[in-house]
């Protein structure tokens, strides 16, 4: 059976970041999956969109990939924009506000997603080598990408996605090796999908 994939390309211009490698991640992705059979959307954050339509495009999904460089320890504002319009947009489709009621006090905060049943996957391009993940001596303190991405992920589970494991790129602007990531990057796509 086909399945429906939604890419977001969550890069933002920067002269020191002009977005050729998240775009490259995208386009591999695009083509890996539709060999599949399966069909894809794609939108770019540093385009014009309408919220609405985008909106649409998470509904149309079964599986929404969002690959994204690291700007601060974080995703670019314009990405966060992005996110902020378009679940707001999205109230009442993508989720029912934090899932909570009065009348039901089982109920937990962020139980009000409506977008289950469907996975999100994570990919980020990183300044940050390799070896400042997982060591508490270095900047995360023994944290891992996902770890750094806490609330990003917890964003997430918010409108009620499931998690797939997170690809990453690390040391791309001071000792990049594209081959080698777009080789583990094929790989990780054959495991996912």
């Amino acid at each position: 059976m086909n399945k429906n994939v939604f890419i977001i390309n969550g890069h933002q211009y920067w002269e020191i970041s002009p977005g050729k490698l998240n775009r490259t991640l995208v386009e591999l992705a695009k083509e890996k999956i539709t060999q599949k059979g399966w069909n894809v959307k794609t939108t770019h954050v540093d385009d014009a969109f309408d919220a609405a339509e985008e909106v649409e495009k998470f509904l149309w999904a079964d599986f929404i990939i969002f690959q994204t460089p690291v700007y601060w320890m974080s995703i670019p504002w314009g990405f966060k924009k992005y996110i902020d319009e378009v679940y707001m947009a999205g109230y009442g489709e993508l989720f029912t506000d934090d899932g909570r009621t009065r009348s039901d006090p089982t109920r937990k905060y962020g139980s009000g997603g409506l977008m289950t049943g469907r996975k999100y996957m994570l990919s980020t391009t990183w300044n940050a080598p390799l070896e400042a993940f997982g060591d508490k001596t270095q900047l995360f303190d023994g944290r891992d990408v996902d770890g750094v991405f806490f609330s990003f992920h917890k964003s997430q589970q918010f409108i009620g996605l499931d998690q797939l494991p997170t690809f990453s790129c690390y040391d791309v602007l001071k000792n990049p090796d594209v081959d080698v990531d777009l080789q583990r990057y094929a790989e990780h796509l054959d495991a996912v999908f």
